[in-house]
């Protein structure tokens, strides 16, 4: 069992092949993947079964209805969004095991209802002359570094 209860979670994302590595992402670091909707292509689960390869099945895959039902699901635990509009670099923050981490729309990050909301904004620090990691990139960056805190234990 992993020495975490980390959860990753995309607000309405874009792109299917992104959602599909994201669910990759979190069979691999045996985390949950809470979709928050609506999505920016029609859910059709064929094609995101297609981005997910065969990891698939083994998705411990969460829906949510709206930015509201997704926030009732949330308890306690802090919501850490990676934004390009944070200040703290994510190799400074100390992250503890129930923390959520959200990524934002493709096309257009979170609203500041969002932004908001969120109990740590963080950034990943990179070359000047990008616009910044998609999003799947940047949630294995963050992801691995979280575990790496935490401790991995299988």
């Amino acid at each position: 069992m992993p020495a975490h209860d980390l959860r990753l979670a995309a607000y309405q994302p874009d792109i299917p092949q992104n959602t599909g590595a994201l669910m990759r992402l979190s069979v691999g670091f045996s985390t949950q993947l809470d979709l928050i909707e609506p999505f920016g292509f029609p859910w059709d689960e064929r094609k995101v079964r297609s981005s997910a390869l065969d990891y698939f099945d083994y998705v411990k895959l969460k829906r949510h209805s709206s930015w509201e039902t997704f926030l009732e699901t949330v308890g306690q635990r802090r919501i850490v969004l990676l934004t390009t509009k944070a200040a703290i670099p994510y190799i400074g923050f100390s992250f503890k095991a129930d923390d959520i981490l959200l990524v934002g729309r493709e096309s257009a990050g979170v609203p500041d209802e969002v932004h908001d909301r969120a109990d740590a904004r963080l950034i990943i620090p990179m070359n000047p002359q990008i616009r910044s990691f998609n999003v799947a990139m940047s949630a294995g960056i963050v992801l691995g570094e979280a575990i790496r805190q935490l401790g991995q234990t299988e």
